[in-house]
């Protein structure tokens, strides 16, 4: 018998799928096991002397004949890989944008192969995604920071004495000499806990304030936009059927833009700190081409290979949805309640502090997702087609329950209430915010991702950063979108702009309340990967506390 889905062998330069005859053994091995590879079968003829991270991708179609726990493991591969040139890494004739070099006449082969800063700059994924507890898809120390943007060049040098070609090395697209503190904005990694949450959070939200825009006439109308109580201001249609985003606020650029008649498309983007990317496919996409050269079978085309390097579906779409699907899966961050009683009602009174002074008007402690929104599916409906990724109606719906504890996803988990919901305590609205001082703040970032780059948007900069999830944070240092500040403290009293009263009525607090504030966000940690409890003491035993805002005792 022959499979239906064809394995695709690294054993061939250029990936050539390979059809393995397949006995029902090996089926039932395929659907409820499986052999060496995280339950995927292996191609039978050996690769003696190869030196490939991932030996064997999924054939298209085989992520829904796999087990769910397979397809985890599968994606947690491709993430943990350390990618060689023998199966696609490193990408001589493109950016880390996609596009071609600026110079295709200079490769990016040895010793060029490597740019901390234009990239590619990493083997792995979890060469920066790895923390707490060394945890693959977590956050990174500050030497895993990425210079977001730095990606548009071939090879950034400095060198304003040799190629004046803009966005080869040293020269931006207006011919100006770059330096490191204007090439690109350096920000923190973040662990990517939860986020199967977060993004369905963002699907619900983007799908009500859709459904707000679509009751304006052609004939004008002004409309609140309101999504699980939060408020994205006002929107405005025009006698002429034209548009007026200027009431609309916490969104970017992307999800503000209009053509005549047609309205913004109101998408909430809750991936990169600056809200520029909307899924965890996205995300995906971006970063296997930037980071590792590795290029995508659904973002750069089947049997294509734009970067020159002699290898074609470097990786499948059904490995997009097995690497999309593990981040997707990881373990939700807890809460870290130490058995001291004195500690306990540091927290509770840091809780209330908290709330008094209305950090939660921004950091909402918790989001409900409707019955059903546990329900994770690939690929995402708000998915852009430029570049392309996978998009609803030309592919089959992969589904996953977040919530389950019947196909053995990392624990700990979130579960529905009486009622189906699924409250999400991430503490984040989801919105954008101005929390630098103004022009002159070094929190503010050289350039704005979510504008053309070159355009005069995109060189006045950014100061608009995304409610960062608190969940998890305190175990996750540096902090800040920039990761220069080694404290929460440090971040805390950084808050500016918008979040100037928040912070005057945090500094007007007696000393020993701004403590127990800190002494709560310490709270807010990843549980160790042994722990299946959201509430676990400093021995990693479960515990109880109350709901947020907690009374102790």
């Amino acid at each position: 018998m022959t499979s239906l889905f064809p394995l695709k062998s690294n054993n061939c330069k250029d990936s050539i799928t390979q059809e393995q005859t397949m006995t029902p053994r090996n089926i039932s091995s395929l659907l409820f096991g499986g052999l060496a590879l995280a339950g995927i079968p292996t191609i039978a003829n050996a690769q003696i002397g190869k030196e490939v991270a991932i030996p064997t991708h999924l054939s298209d179609g085989q992520e829904f004949l796999i087990r769910t726990g397979v397809l985890i493991d599968h994606g947690k591969h491709l993430f943990s890989a350390n990618w060689t040139g023998q199966e696609g890494g490193g990408r001589p004739m493109t950016k880390g944008t996609g596009n071609p070099l600026a110079d295709p006449s200079d490769k990016l082969i040895f010793p060029k192969n490597f740019n901390r800063i234009s990239a590619p700059d990493a083997n792995s994924c979890a060469g920066c995604h790895n923390a707490p507890f060394g945890i693959a898809g977590g956050g990174g120390d500050i030497v895993g920071n990425v210079f977001v943007l730095g990606q548009r060049f071939d090879f950034a040098t400095f060198n304003h004495a040799g190629s004046t070609m803009p966005t080869k090395n040293a020269f931006d697209e207006a011919g100006n000499p770059v330096i490191l503190q204007s090439i690109a904005n350096s920000r923190a990694t973040l662990g990517m806990f939860g986020s199967g949450y977060i993004e369905m959070l963002a699907r619900e939200i983007t799908a009500e304030l859709q459904m707000e825009r679509n009751t304006l006439p052609p004939t004008g109308g002004t409309i609140a936009l309101m999504s699980k109580g939060i408020s994205y201001g006002t929107l405005k249609r025009n006698g002429d059927g034209t548009w007026d985003v200027s009431g609309v606020t916490g969104l970017v650029a992307p999800s503000l833009s209009t053509s005549g008649q047609t309205g913004p498309n109101l998408i909430i983007r809750p991936f990169h700190q600056a809200s520029n990317v909307v899924s965890i496919r996205q995300f995906s996409n971006n970063a296997f081409n930037h980071h590792h050269g590795i290029q995508t079978e659904e973002r750069f085309g089947i049997g294509a290979d734009p970067d020159g390097d002699g290898y074609v579906n470097e990786m499948t779409i059904a490995d997009v949805t097995a690497v999309s699907v593990f981040q997707a899966t990881m373990a939700v961050p807890g809460r870290r309640i130490p058995t001291d009683p004195t500690l306990k009602t540091a927290i509770a009174l840091g809780e209330q502090r908290f709330q008094s002074i209305n950090c939660v008007r921004c950091h909402i402690p918790t989001l409900p997702l409707s019955p059903g929104g546990n329900l994770y599916t690939e690929p995402n409906p708000y998915n852009p087609n430029s570049p392309p990724n996978l998009q609803v109606g030309n592919y089959p719906t992969l589904t996953v329950d977040l919530n389950s504890m019947a196909i053995s996803l990392p624990l700990p988990r979130l579960s529905a209430d009486g009622m189906g919901i699924t409250n999400v305590p991430a503490f984040t609205d989801l919105k954008v915010h101005d929390i630098t001082s103004g022009a002159g703040d070094p929190n503010r970032e050289a350039l704005d991702m979510n504008q053309p780059a070159g355009s005069g948007g995109f060189f006045a900069g950014n100061p608009r950063f995304i409610t960062r999830k608190l969940w998890g944070a305190a175990n996750e240092p540096p902090y800040f979108h920039h990761g220069q500040y080694a404290t929460l403290r440090q971040a805390v009293e950084a808050h500016a702009g918008e979040a100037a009263v928040e912070r005057a009525a945090y500094g007007a607090l007696p000393m020993a309340e701004q403590d127990a504030v800190i002494e709560f966000l310490k709270s807010l940690q990843v549980a160790p990967p042994t722990v299946t409890s959201l509430v676990f003491d400093e021995f990693n035993n479960p515990t109880t506390w109350p709901a947020f805002p907690a009374t102790y005792p």
